[in-house]
């Protein structure tokens, strides 16, 4: 510090302290009065921060009143507006586009069973459920299925992302199944028209690095999947894989969509993701290299107590996040 730097500091003090002198002889300061003023006034701004971002709404009299805002953030957490508002945001997160019908939207349905019933984030992925509906366009309901994976084999939700590959190669539903479990985002490129879009097409140039030679390699990772069978109507079904054991996710033995699945949930990109998504549901971006210690915080949370409710919760009660 320069000592220019320092003398104005040191005049700057001298009336600080004459007023500390003065509220030790038993006066009461106008300082003294700001600072209580300025407390009850970070209680507030806490106490409504916390409430818009957990369920969207401005704060309640019992967390305007509370002596610590963070300390409702578990209540909050556990009502039915903070699962419907979460349940918006991921299906926002994991669909290019709000569904056609309620079936479509399976993410949303399945992420607020999940968070209603206090379920493991993993069962949104490798429980065993379905997401359908009765009626085309009825509202889609959460059924147990011994059978399921998550909402991923999902008549309605399988539909959707069965993509238009020319030999039924499910690459579309590959990629939204590493973008919902692991976070992976990838940017489209459009083709040329006489392009060769062919598997022999992407192996070649730029798109074998997605396609073919990167661990998340969409065409290896879609090659342990059903293929669709379109009919001569549109209708479309699914061929069972029955290749046997594949190596994918770079050095994972895969032998059909289940295997993949739980690949991603057992890898360390599943609950960094978690964490990712309660981060950016509380403050509506993602987070940055500076913010490492709650994310690290986080992470070591969900591993431990398994749902996404925690992994909010931490980032919620955050020191910073009231700052």
């Amino acid at each position: 510090m320069k000592v220019g730097s320092r003398k104005r500091w040191l005049m700057m003090a001298a009336p600080l302290l004459a007023a500390a002198v003065g509220l030790a002889a038993g006066g009461r300061t106008a300082g003294a009065a700001d600072a209580g003023e300025d407390q009850a006034a970070f209680k507030e701004r806490c106490a409504t921060r916390l409430s818009v971002a957990i369920v969207g709404t401005s704060a309640s009299a019992q967390a305007l009143s509370a002596a610590d805002p963070q300390g409702e953030v578990d209540a909050m957490i556990g009502t039915p507006a903070f699962q419907e508002r979460f349940a918006r945001f991921i299906n926002a997160e994991f669909n290019r586009d709000p569904g056609k019908n309620s079936a479509e939207d399976a993410s949303y349905h399945l992420a607020k069973y999940v968070v209603q019933n206090n379920k493991p984030w993993s069962d949104m992925f490798v429980g065993q459920y379905k997401v359908d509906s009765a009626q085309p366009n009825g509202a889609a309901t959460v059924t147990a299925d011994p059978n399921g994976l998550g909402y991923f084999r999902s008549n309605t939700w399988l539909v959707r992302y069965a993509g238009n590959e020319l030999a039924g190669i499910k690459i579309a539903t590959a990629y939204r199944i590493l973008n919902n479990v692991v976070g992976l985002q990838l940017m489209a490129t459009t083709n040329a028209p006489d392009a060769d879009i062919s598997a022999n097409g992407r192996q070649a140039g730029s798109c074998a690095g997605c396609h073919y030679n990167n661990w998340y390699a969409l065409d290896k990772t879609a090659s342990v999947l059903s293929k669709r069978k379109t009919d001569a109507k549109g209708n479309v079904t699914f061929e069972p894989y029955a290749g046997g054991a594949k190596t994918v996710l770079g050095d994972k033995s895969v032998s059909d969509d289940k295997g993949l699945v739980q690949a991603l949930v057992d890898s360390e990109n599943f609950s960094f993701n978690a964490c990712s998504l309660s981060f950016k549901y509380l403050y509506g971006r993602p987070g940055n290299a500076c913010e490492g210690a709650v994310l690290d915080k986080c992470m070591e949370t969900f591993k431990a107590q398994k749902t996404i409710q925690s992994a909010i919760s931490v980032i919620a009660k955050d020191p910073g996040f009231c700052q």
